[in-house]
């Protein structure tokens, strides 16, 4: 099975109401031992920082094409513990709820388990804006998203 590391990084001006992008960074080694390396961002009119760190996961595992080992990197605590700390294993058990109400982005969460569902996955949390070179890049790749002028509508907010 081929091991995936997909980099992500969400970020929104003016959260929740303002633009926001998300960058996600694929890296993967080739049976000859070449390294491949693939960015995505996109960026939206209005939207959040969390629905952004959701979209950046979700585009890269998206984007791969057939069953991988993937570790998938993130700043991104939302996202990271709701999986490492089996958060969405209770808001599955609970109709998408939580301790203190309604899950908020059940669209993509419900997306990311959805692309999830042929790989094998772990997520690691990185610390943000620490000097980590992919993060870093995905942070480039998200904010300049943010800023751009080919925004998309975010159907979610």
């Amino acid at each position: 099975m081929l091991k995936v590391t997909l980099y992500t990084d969400g970020s929104a001006r003016g959260n929740p109401d303002g633009p926001g992008g998300y960058g996600a960074v694929l890296h993967f080694v080739d049976s000859k031992g070449n390294l491949h390396e693939r960015e995505l961002s996109a960026g939206y009119r209005r939207t959040t920082n969390n629905r952004m760190e959701l979209m950046a996961v979700i585009a890269g595992l998206e984007a791969l094409t057939k069953p991988c080992e993937v570790e998938i990197i993130s700043d991104s605590k939302y996202v990271t513990d709701a999986f490492n700390q089996k958060w969405i294993d209770g808001w599955l058990k609970k109709n998408w709820r939580g301790a203190s109400g309604p899950v908020k982005n059940v669209d993509l969460w419900k997306r990311l388990l959805a692309a999830a569902q042929p790989h094998q996955i772990r997520f690691t949390w990185v610390k943000g804006h620490a000097g980590h070179p992919e993060n870093e890049r995905c942070d480039k790749l998200a904010t300049s998203a943010a800023d751009g002028s080919n925004l998309l509508t975010d159907p979610g907010v």
